[in-house]
């Protein structure tokens, strides 16, 4: 009998449960130019944690910041719980390679949610359908292959003359499993960092670039993300400004139904 092969996605962010500290191993797959995809580093981390005995209720935050460069193989990951009440739990991670310095430090919020009064502020960005968009070209970076990428609005021009003025660094955007996944607290947190850099759309090229802090709020809990059943977000990114090195980003990543399911924000460093 023929078994289906686990997702690279999931074989990327398999972790392994210790007596003090659980394990993990960066994959090839999911390779950026110089380190481990963000976006996968974030979702290993957060597996951790749903998986903890510990954990109660779903992710509502968590805040990756990036402290040091992570070399290929394993990695060990430091999992506290720092404080807990009846309706919410913080947590402390910290990855480490080797006994080294910590390489990434994470803290994250998990909370009982419970039924109260609602009103969603944001209006669904709307798109054209995923069918009807030609999927993104593939490009050098191991990771960007993993996901289907369909841009509605703001195409990134890397191949363009350089003009004067900075071009927007808005886009709009359908993400996706390159082999479809169902979209879940882990996929959410990996597609968050998903989006191109910012500077990259603004001068139209591509320039050294590097997340070092990167936060991603929930608005869903695991069973309304389960019942939404989609393999794919709509996805809008922005920035506000580019500064001395530093850039922001801030993002939001829609249900085809028009259910706002994550923000989230990062500041990144570039050369440029």
């Amino acid at each position: 009998m023929l078994t289906k092969a686990p997702h690279l996605f999931d074989d990327a962010t398999r972790v392994t449960a210790g007596d003090s500290c659980w394990q993990g191993r960066t994959s090839e797959d999911y390779w950026a130019f110089v380190g481990p995809f963000g976006g996968v580093t974030a979702a290993t981390i957060l597996r951790a944690l749903i998986d903890h005995p510990q954990r109660a209720g779903d992710p509502l935050a968590l805040t990756v910041n990036y402290c040091a460069p992570i070399a290929e193989g394993e990695f060990d990951l430091d999992i506290r719980l720092v404080k807990a009440n009846r309706s919410s739990q913080h947590w402390c991670v910290e990855l480490t390679q080797g006994g080294a310095d910590v390489a990434t430090l994470a803290t994250a919020v998990f909370a009982e949610r419970r039924p109260s009064w609602s009103h969603q502020q944001a209006e669904f960005p709307g798109a054209k359908p995923f069918e009807e968009i030609r999927p993104y070209p593939k490009v050098a970076a191991k990771w960007v292959k993993q996901y289907d990428f369909r841009f509605a609005e703001g195409d990134p021009d890397f191949g363009g003359t350089k003009k004067d003025v900075p071009a927007s660094a808005f886009s709009k955007l359908w993400i996706g499993d390159r082999a479809p996944r169902k979209i879940d607290f882990l996929s959410l947190m990996s597609m968050s960092d998903a989006f191109f850099g910012r500077v990259f759309h603004a001068r139209r090229e591509l320039v050294p670039l590097g997340t070092v802090s990167l936060t991603t709020y929930f608005h869903a809990d695991a069973e309304e993300l389960a019942a939404e059943d989609i393999s794919r977000v709509l996805a809008v990114a922005d920035a506000k400004i580019f500064h001395k090195s530093y850039g922001d980003q801030n993002g939001e990543l829609w249900s085809p139904n028009g259910r706002l399911l994550a923000t989230t924000t990062q500041i990144a460093y570039f050369k440029a």
